[in-house]
């Protein structure tokens, strides 16, 4: 599974190819519409979608003249299930957090009331 996210996070790593998946999230496009709202070359486009394909996060439809590019999700979901972990770790220190933070308002107003009762 690790050398899979690496492979997934190094495809993830260029806006370009995020910005390719995120269109493909609505749906299979071909590689001159998936070209079209980048200022670039379409086989410098074609070159994103390789990587992408090598990482298995989009295939080859089945139209053989047109060959349309879809999204396939399954390593975006196996990602997903790596980082949350730290997600649960990050959440359980934020609560930690806010009973520190709570602690200390409640010292600072305890501490207040006690200065206000001795003037």
């Amino acid at each position: 599974m690790s050398k899979r996210l690496d492979i997934t996070f190094a495809a993830l790593a260029n806006p370009t190819r995020r910005a390719i998946l995120a269109r493909l999230a609505s749906g299979e496009v071909s590689v001159s519409e998936l070209a079209e709202p980048f200022s670039m070359s379409q086989p410098a486009v074609s070159r994103h979608l390789k990587v992408l394909e090598r990482a298995g996060l989009i295939s080859t439809g089945a139209d053989a003249q047109r060959r349309p590019r879809k999204l396939d999700a399954r390593p975006l979901a196996e990602a997903t299930e790596w980082l949350q972990r730290y997600r649960q770790y990050w959440e359980a220190s934020f609560v930690r957090l806010d009973g520190l933070l709570n602690e200390l308002q409640a010292t600072q107003k305890k501490r207040k009331r006690a200065a206000a009762k001795k003037r």
